[in-house]
């Protein structure tokens, strides 16, 4: 029986296998799916909630479980072992840059599996943190037609050359470009004083896609009237203060907006 304080309750818990690789991954919801990739240090009890706030909007919200101990709660511990876990995988490019990182070949299979399964005119992705910019490279697949970008901060920003750094390929970006002209939109999140998310890698892709990257940059700035703290960083779940009236509900109502204009089918009305 499932403990009725279990983060994941609710969610449905199957396996799935591509490229020799077989995670779990969790369900919840119905309609076309939206693959929901958890920051740093997994899908905790935060994430979940905002997995369920997409299955609620109309959606099948689908949770691979990365890295980490899925529903549990952020620590010090947690952070410290799922970053351990992180640096020695081969499938996360911390630091190179002008690359994808491997495990998005695997987020691209997934995608095409849900597809399949959900039906709809295509799949949204939203990375947070660690997985932020996996949502752009998984934009090489036609099928990711509403990709979320919250707080991309792959690689790490050390350096100027890295605070602009996309952590995608170049062929994976020639894509992406193609599919912007064609008419795909990126929405982008961050807070403009989260060290780990640079401006300048948001001007970046102002550059590469134009008007194709919607950019919803938040105020954490020294004194901001919202109360952002100057560490403010996960936009849609740590840092989300989900009140009206409040920037992070607008930018969390603009995504669940974005996936419904990209993924819903439009309702014809009489008169």
């Amino acid at each position: 029986m499932t403990d009725a304080t279990d983060p994941l309750e609710g969610f449905s818990r199957t396996e799935f296998t591509a490229l020799g690789k077989t995670r779990d991954v969790y369900r919840t919801g119905s309609g076309p799916a939206v693959i929901v990739m958890s920051e740093v240090p997994g899908i905790t009890p935060l994430v979940a909630a905002f997995g369920r706030t997409v299955a609620e909007s109309g959606f099948t919200a689908v949770l691979p479980h990365l890295f980490g101990t899925p529903g549990r709660a952020p620590s010090l511990g947690a952070l410290a072992s799922t970053m351990a876990e992180v640096c020695i995988s081969r499938e996360f490019t911390l630091l190179a840059q002008g690359r994808s990182s491997p495990v998005v070949g695997w987020l691209r299979a997934l995608a095409a599996e849900e597809h399949d399964r959900c039906g709809g005119p295509g799949v949204g992705a939203v990375g947070m943190c660690l997985t932020g910019g996996f949502a752009l490279a998984m934009m090489v697949d036609d099928r990711v037609v509403a990709p979320v970008l919250s707080q991309p901060s792959l690689p790490v920003a050390l350096g100027r050359a890295r605070r602009r750094d996309l952590g995608i390929s170049p062929e994976d970006l020639a894509r992406v470009r193609e599919r912007a002209a064609e008419g795909t939109c990126v929405l982008g999140l961050r807070f403009t004083g989260d060290r780990m998310v640079p401006a300048e890698r948001f001007e970046r892709l102002r550059e590469e896609l134009g008007d194709a990257f919607v950019a919803v940059e938040l105020d954490s700035s020294k004194g901001n009237p919202h109360g952002h703290p100057a560490i403010a960083h996960s936009v849609l779940t740590e840092h989300l203060q989900d009140r009206a009236g409040t920037p992070t509900r607008a930018a969390l109502d603009q995504v669940l907006a974005f996936f419904s204009e990209r993924l819903l089918p439009a309702t014809a009305v009489d008169g």
